[in-house]
């Protein structure tokens, strides 16, 4: 195609403005077109020169970082690093980031050396504001200022509003180092997260002081200097290699090329090559002592970034340590020293891995040293669960006294008898039989005894499994044993939950009487702060519930265990506290819905309801029932039967709300006047509220809510035929009665479709 534009000589006087007109010719055609409009026009067809690319690094070298801030920043900067170049019309082909211990790196593929030179179009007031009697008003004179240029540059505009003033400047691009220039300290000293610290005399704050900075377009090294007080760090191309096997500064010439030069002094900078060389050298080093690995995921997370050269090492430690429970032996390693156990056949070894940032040729020597650690750390362990066996696990419980639960809430040993109170009305609600309900309050009595042992002292993460442990010695009942470990259960998102009923019993009580108690404090969650993990609390609470099936009223038990909190303690408003309690499990509710089951927002408000309490009481009396409702309605949503109800039923139950029939009817007989009736249509509908009757009930009762939704289905085409039919009536008829009687047969059809949901909160079938 050729393009070909030509200024024409004609120029037409248009408000105060001359607006000069141009010919254009486009594959042979010509128009002709205001000049000013030329800008959004030819953009597609003519372009600028591209800017000369470029690969740009910047590194930032520090003290060792913690493990866990490399992972988080390098996050940091992939969300916000690309959408400021883009801004800064920079983006350039690639982005690859790095980091280690010792430093944070990126390097930029392909950035443009320059920003293109673009228009930026700025409209202003209208022409009857910006010109009075032919001359510019103080409204145009202004914005003219605020843009930099004359009254004289106007160019004016049809607009759906009227006619306005235009303005459209060209800016010049800037050279990409210049900006790079002013982002660089933004990008290192933005960066966010815990335990920040300052060094020297300056109010720099950094996880780890700043000891280098390389920045690096192409070969050319870009001027930027980071002021801590006295202290400062200027840029150049000089980095550190590693510290054992290259320990002398490292020239870097050009900003490509930087992954294989860091490997020549033998750093890995990228944390996905260093996960991968890890996960390989543990499992031959696994291999070559016939054992397997345990790889705790977030122990390998943090291994990653702990060293800049991994080498995995094999070490051992003395066969009598395998003694110990293995959860002792294995937290002892991994939360401790950063070490992989080894197992074969389900028992572990008296070997471990650890990964080394030093010279892997003198590894040997490397394993020596770790197993001399290690045996001192285990036989630490061993005399603590030794000295604990000297008593049985109930001879802690006085103990407890001296443990504060919280300053205001008393001891854990007053808690403890709180959840004993708790779990004996779990049980009564439960209509649990006399041993069950005794072992459930042994297993209560005891589930905090193992907080005050040595172990436990030494190892807190290990709370619960010694107590099941020291259970065991102690000849408690295998049930209560299993129910101290399981009453932690789930200890997080995904985690696995209690199995046995004991120990769901006591789970529950255990987390229900931190809420109540806590609450009572006013210490609720708010926005991100939850001190107390209050929501995990409660979310576990409505999974184990799910998960094990329990027929609980949870507004029944929260009144139960308020009642008796609140009896004799000053302050306590107990009306209030039901209330917050229930709002915020209702929340929970919500939120597990939509998260574990995956059902759509509208359902969930089907369900749970939007502004009727009524929802809300059915929900946290029967959790069962409200996610099997939930669930059935995601179901039939999916499958189209929604959608054959929908209609008629919304229908039916915005028009019901004019009439005043309560929610809760279900049969005809008593509630609509057969006499009343004018039209077969009615007397069809009549008969279909009688054959949906049992349905519903059973539906109720044996909570099978296909039956409602066939019963439903059968009764749409008679609905929608007493609306629209042949017989079809006026439901808002003139005669108070007939008006009232037909409203009655919709509030009937809404009452039995509430047995199900709230369907007029439902966006579609």
């Amino acid at each position: 195609m050729h393009d070909q534009i030509s200024d024409a000589s004609d120029s037409i006087l248009h408000g105060t403005q001359h607006l000069r007109w141009v010919d254009v010719s486009l594959s042979n055609s010509q128009v002709g077109v205001p000049s000013n409009l030329i800008p959004a026009i030819i953009l597609g067809f003519l372009t600028q020169p591209s800017a000369p690319m470029a690969t740009f690094l910047l590194e930032v070298g520090t003290e060792d970082l913690p493990a866990s801030f490399v992972g988080d920043a390098l996050e940091q900067w992939k969300a916000k690093i690309p959408a400021e170049l883009e801004e800064q019309l920079l983006s350039p082909d690639s982005i690859e980031f790095y980091g280690t211990p010792r430093r944070l790196a990126l390097v930029l593929n392909g950035i443009p050396e320059r920003q293109p030179d673009r228009e930026e179009e700025a409209k202003g007031p209208s022409v009857k504001a910006a010109f009075k009697d032919g001359k510019p008003t103080k409204a145009a004179e202004g914005f003219a200022r605020s843009r930099g240029v004359s009254v004289d540059d106007f160019e004016i505009r049809e607009t759906k509003k009227g006619e306005f003033v235009f303005v459209t400047q060209k800016i010049a691009g800037r050279d990409a180092t210049e900006i790079l220039s002013e982002l660089i300290p933004q990008w290192v000293l933005g960066l966010e997260g815990k335990r920040f610290m300052r060094w020297g005399d300056g109010d720099l704050k950094f996880p780890r002081p700043i000891r280098w900075l390389v920045t690096l377009m192409d070969d050319r090294v870009l001027p930027i200097t980071l002021t801590n007080g006295s202290e400062t760090c200027s840029s150049d191309r000089t980095t550190e290699g590693h510290r054992v096997l290259h320990p002398e500064p490292f020239i870097l010439k050009h900003a490509t090329g930087y992954v294989e030069a860091m490997r020549s002094i033998y750093i890995d900078v990228d944390p996905a090559e260093r996960r991968q060389k890890i996960v390989a050298q543990v499992d031959k080093a696994a291999k070559s002592v016939k054992g397997e690995a345990i790889v705790n995921p977030e122990l390998l997370d943090e291994v990653v970034n702990l060293v800049e050269w991994p080498t995995a090492v094999v070490g051992k430690y003395d066969e009598e340590f395998l003694e110990l429970p293995s959860e002792v032996a294995i937290t002892e390693m991994e939360s401790h020293q950063r070490y992989f156990p080894l197992k074969s056949g389900g028992s572990l070894l008296p070997s471990f891995i650890t990964i080394s940032n030093g010279d892997p040729a003198k590894s040997d020597i490397i394993a020596e040293g770790n197993a001399r650690v290690i045996r001192a750390r285990l036989s630490d362990g061993m005399f603590f669960f030794n000295a604990d066996r000297t008593q049985t696990l109930a001879d802690y419980l006085p103990k407890l006294e001296m443990v504060t639960f919280e300053e205001r809430l008393g001891s854990m040993r007053q808690k403890v008898d709180r959840i004993v109170a708790v779990a004996g009305a779990i049980a009564t609600q439960l209509s649990l039989d006399t041993t069950q309900t005794d072992l459930a309050n042994r297993a209560a009595l005891l589930c905090k005894a193992d907080l005050v042992t040595q172990m436990v002292g030494e190892f807190p993460e290990l709370q619960g499994v010694m107590g099941e442990k020291y259970a065991r010695h102690s000849q408690e009942p295998e049930t209560v044993a299993t129910a101290i470990a399981e009453h932690y259960l789930p200890k997080g998102a995904g985690d696995a939950l209690p199995q046995s009923l004991c120990g769901q019993v006591v789970g529950l009580a255990d987390r229900l009487d931190t809420l109540v108690s806590i609450f009572s404090l006013g210490m609720k969650p708010t926005g991100s702060s939850d001190p107390f993990a209050l929501r995990r609390a409660a979310n576990a609470i409505v999974s184990i519930i799910w998960a094990g099936g329990l027929d609980l009223n949870l507004t029944q038990l929260l009144e139960t265990i308020i009642t008796a909190f609140a009896t004799g303690r000053d302050g306590v408003d107990a009306a209030e506290l039901q209330q917050d309690l229930e709002s915020f499990f209702e929340q929970r509710v919500r939120t597990l819905l939509q998260d574990d089951e995956g059902i759509d927002y509208d359902l969930i408000n089907a369900v749970v309801g939007e502004d009727d309490p009524d929802y809300r009481a059915r929900v946290l009396s029967n959790l069962l029932d409200a996610r099997d409702r939930a669930r059935f309605l995601q179901q039939i949503r999916d499958n189209g039967t929604l959608a054959s109800v929908y209609e008629t039923v919304n229908r039916a139950s915005k028009l019901a709300a004019k009439g005043d029939l309560d929610t809760a009817s279900l049969d005809p007989a008593n509630i609509v006047d057969t006499g009343l009736f004018a039209s077969p249509a009615e007397t069809a509908f009549y008969q279909s509220l009688q054959t949906l009757v049992p349905q519903t009930e059973a539906a109720q009762a044996e909570r099978d809510y296909q039956k409602l939704i066939n019963g439903l289905k059968k009764a749409a085409p008679v609905v929608a035929a007493f609306f629209d039919g042949d017989d079809s009536v006026m439901v808002m008829d003139d005669d108070a009665a007939v008006r009232q009687n037909r409203l009655n047969l919709l509030g009937l059809l809404r009452n039995h479709a509430r047995v199900l949901a709230d369907f007029g909160a439902i966006v579609k079938g």
